[in-house]
Formats: structure tokens, sequence, C-alpha cells
């Protein structure tokens, strides 16, 4: 049995959500005419009250062409150190966009109003970019999947508008977030310009990604999303995924929750750890102590068939997911103990 803890995007369909797949009515994409694709944008859409929700191949995607939306040439966006827009989008930002980065500092990931509005450029200042849009992520890959709290949200919401700048969600794992703080998703579509949201984690689908926003933003980013190659066909038996997942898939990542937090409890009292991150949702980070370097914790995780995430020196990430069962979790815990 192996047990891979790598990501939550290692997910197999499940038999139900295969079935809605392969009963999906599909058209072409392209000339706005598959009817699953719609159904699925619509539903997003109405899930977080905005005006409209275009259907993407990954949450890269949906993030640049985010960015793009809000930000020319020179401009700059606003974001934490470790956000993934950054860190591991392939330099998308200065090749997609041409703009530049100021990266914020925070703990788990988290910045607050304070430091954005101390990072906005004086506009006059022609020696400086201009600072355009604000990116947050939620949850936070780097953070050990830490949440916004809604207020700071609010406050920051509040800088960006009364300075002219864009507010964009990296909403990866936005769901995690939900599930984990009570939140309202209507709040999120009243509070950001444009929100990424990823399907094909937590919630288990094969593929997919949408981008929400105002009617006139998602107009804008079908064009931006043709010239990245991102044109459907008959997309609709994928969305029939997204469907399925939205509507079965988003009350059960408590379990997922769950089972990181019972790890990292273990975890947190055996003595080769030197510390473990929060563990707010499906995401742990562990430190280890001296005994172990991430490398050689790694190969001896994988001498028992369990598979996990070097997240830097001494760092280990594991991430639960729907495919992560009982019998593995006993398993997991059982072999902890014993290193």
């Amino acid at each position: 049995m192996i047990i891979d803890l790598r990501s939550d995007t290692l997910t197999k369909p499940t038999p139900g959500m295969l079935e809605a797949m392969m009963q999906a009515k599909v058209g072409d994409d392209m000339f706005g005419e598959d009817p699953t694709v719609a159904a699925l944008e619509q539903k997003t859409a109405e899930m977080f009250g905005m005006e409209a929700a275009l259907y993407c191949a990954s949450g890269t995607m949906t993030n640049q062409i985010g960015i793009r939306l809000h930000t020319t040439m020179q401009d700059e966006v606003i974001c934490h150190k470790h956000s993934h827009i950054y860190l591991y989008e392939s330099g998308g930002i200065a090749s997609n966009a041409g703009v530049s980065v100021q990266l914020l500092d925070g703990e788990r990931g988290l910045i607050t109003a304070k430091q954005v509005e101390a990072a906005i450029r004086p506009p006059d200042d022609i020696h400086s970019p201009v600072s355009r849009l604000v990116a947050l992520e939620n949850t936070v890959n780097k953070g050990g999947g830490s949440c916004y709290d809604l207020a700071e949200i609010e406050k920051i919401k509040a800088v960006c508008d009364a300075r002219g700048l864009a507010l964009h969600l990296d909403g990866a794992r936005l769901c995690n977030a939900l599930v984990a703080t009570g939140q309202s998703p209507k709040r999120y579509g009243q509070l950001f310009d444009t929100l990424s949201l990823c399907l094909s984690k937590g919630l288990g689908v094969p593929v997919g990604s949408l981008l929400l926003g105002t009617a006139a933003h998602i107009k804008k980013a079908r064009r931006i999303r043709k010239v990245m190659g991102g044109a459907w066909r008959q997309a609709g038996y994928m969305a029939a995924a997204g469907l399925y997942a939205l509507e079965n898939h988003r009350d059960r990542l408590v379990e997922d929750h769950q089972k990181a937090q019972e790890i990292a409890h273990l975890l947190a009292g055996q003595s080769y750890v030197k510390q473990v991150y929060p563990c707010e949702t499906n995401i742990l980070i562990f430190e280890l102590t001296s005994d172990y370097t991430h490398e050689a914790f790694i190969a001896r995780l994988a001498e028992h068939n369990i598979l996990a995430f070097a997240f830097g020196p001494q760092l280990i990430r594991f991430v639960t997911h729907y495919d992560y069962t009982n019998d593995q979790h006993y398993e997991i815990l059982n072999t902890l103990t014993k290193f």
C-alpha cells in the first residue's frame, strides 16, 4: 500500500464523478456552446455572488490571467514573499504581464493592511513602478494551509479602494479555508475584484480552475485565455467533474483537516521533530531536528511506502486528501511513532 501525501492534487475521480463526466452534455466551448461548462461557470459565480466566471486549465492560468487583467507593463504587484504567484508560477508575472513585484514578509504567509499601505509606491515617482494590484493567497501553501482572518481582508480591501488598487485572490484551496473558518463565499465575492477558485486540489477534480469577476473582467479574460493557449472545445466532460465536486465534496473537507491535525498532534510529541507549524486545514508542515536531514527523512518514509514532500531545509510537508483513507491514516500514525 502506497500512502501518498505529497499533494492533494493526486486524487483520482470517484465513481460518482466518473459517471457525471460520462453523462455530461457537451458542445464547443469556443463557440460558447458547451452547456456543462456554462453551468459550472454560472454555479461558481452564483456561489460567490459575482457576475461571471471563466473555466480554465489550472490555478496558475487563472492567477496569471487575473494579474494581466489588472496591470500593464511597468506596474507592480504587492504580495507575500512566499506566495504561489511569485514562487511557483515559473516567473509568469514577468513573462505574461511584464510587471514587477514587491514582496512582503508576514507570519505563515499572511500580510496585513498596514503592510500593504506602507508598500504602495508614490504615484508620481517616475523612478518606481506603479502599484496596481494586491494579491492574497488563501489558504497559504507555504504557510502550512494558513487561513486569512476575514476582518484583515476587509481592511486590505479598504486600503486598495482608497488608493486605487485592485485586489486578487489566489484561492487554490479557498474551499478548505471556507470550511475551516465558516466564512461566507459571497463575502469573498464582495471583497475581491477577481478570484481564482481551484477545483483540482481538495475537491478532487482531475483538472480545472475558475476565474471569477465582473462581466467586463471575464469578457477580457476570455481573450487573454486564448492568447495563453487555453481555448476549450468539448470541455464539459471535465466541467462535469467540477459540478459534481462542488455539490458532493465540499463538506467532507473537514475530514481531511481532522486527519492532518491528528498527525500534527502526534508529531509534536516525537523526538525527531523540532516544531510543527500550526495546522488549520489539510496541509501540515513540520521541522526536523538535526537527527535527520529532509532528504534522509523522505527516504525513511519511502521505506515504509509513504510519500511526502520536502519543503525546504529540515522541512517536511504532508497534505491530506480524498484518497487518503482511514486505513492509511492509522498506518501513518503507527509508523511515525517508531522512527
